[in-house]
């Protein structure tokens, strides 16, 4: 976990690693806060666009399962990948439940709910693994997340910008991309053997 004070706030920025990312969806207490997490961990999702996602919009391309975000930021359109798991995760419960598949697939509706549930299960991990960094989770800490370990994964910068709906790179570097993943650390500190 990476921590940076805010510029102009009290409270952390926070990156996971891809390890902490997965205990964090697994300290999820309900499938439905697990698909929400992973959309903003996994698919770079703002928590307005996360309330907003329908079955039909989970669609197989050529490059991929991808996820339609119809209104971005500024009433954007663009997609994103989506992982394979959570893709059929959400194909298969349009199969059994009773809405049309252009509902939302969450039944909560404001982003206040959202949060709340990241702070409950980030409280819970918190209080289960005795690190306080957990403490400072926010929801736009899992696309802050997202981003930085595609780029550690040395995913295309002006794809990622594509796909996380920035105009421009330089708005990317400097809100986003501000630490290099612990996977991305990790890797680099091995170049030295005196690590």
């Amino acid at each position: 976990m990476n921590l940076e004070q805010h510029d102009t706030r009290d409270d952390m920025k926070v990156w996971l690693s891809i390890g902490e990312v997965e205990e964090l969806l697994d300290a999820a207490d309900s499938q439905q806060k697990r698909i929400a997490l992973s959309l903003g961990a996994h698919c770079g999702l703002r928590s307005h666009e996360v309330l907003d996602v329908a079955p039909e919009h989970v669609v197989d391309t050529d490059a991929g399962p991808m996820l339609r975000v119809w209104h971005g930021k500024g009433d954007k359109y663009r997609e994103t990948p989506i992982p394979r798991d959570l893709f059929t995760t959400v194909r298969t419960l349009d199969e059994f439940r009773d809405a049309p598949s252009s509902d939302s697939l969450l039944n909560i509706t404001s982003t206040r709910s959202l949060r709340r549930w990241v702070e409950s299960t980030a409280e819970q991990l918190a209080d289960d693994t005795g690190e306080r960094g957990w403490r400072y989770l926010s929801f736009h800490d899992l696309r802050r997340t997202w981003a930085t370990n595609l780029r550690s994964a040395d995913v295309d910068a002006m794809l990622v910008c594509d796909w996380g709906g920035w105009n421009d790179l330089e708005t990317f570097l400097d809100h986003y991309k501000g630490k290099h993943s612990p996977d991305a650390q990790k890797r680099e500190r091995g170049k030295a053997d005196w690590l």
